[in-house]
């Protein structure tokens, strides 16, 4: 088998209920995640592009949270009307959804306009 040109990760962590940071899959069903391999498929992209379910990818103030390797991208706020635009857009055509985009200032960092001043993790 070829390698896979790109990987998308797709937060699925969980937190409890009413924790300060947020939760990317409150659900525990992972919506983004089939919503994400089901759209590559029907885009005849699943050979070429993996949907991979992730763990915490520590930036839960701007859940649900994706980030696509190789390209460095990290999206945030995604919800599933997002999907189809990623997958067209930045996937297919090779254009990141710059309205999704975390600028680089909210990675990794303790401060940012979306994180609160007390980090409990």
């Amino acid at each position: 088998m070829p390698k896979f040109d790109k990987h998308v990760f797709i937060c699925t962590n969980q937190r409890e209920e009413g924790n300060p940071r947020g939760c990317c899959d409150p659900s525990g069903e992972k919506p983004l995640f089939k919503l994400f391999k089901k759209t590559l498929a029907e885009h005849g992209l699943h050979a070429r592009v993996r949907a991979n379910k992730a763990g915490c990818l520590d930036q839960c103030e701007h859940g649900p949270t994706v980030v696509v390797y190789p390209d460095e991208v990290w999206y945030g706020f995604v919800d599933a009307s997002d999907v189809n635009e990623i997958v067209e857009s930045h996937l297919r055509d090779g254009h990141p959804v710059e309205r999704l985009r975390l600028p680089e200032t909210c990675l990794n960092t303790a401060r940012c306009p979306h994180k609160t001043a007390d980090r409990s993790d």
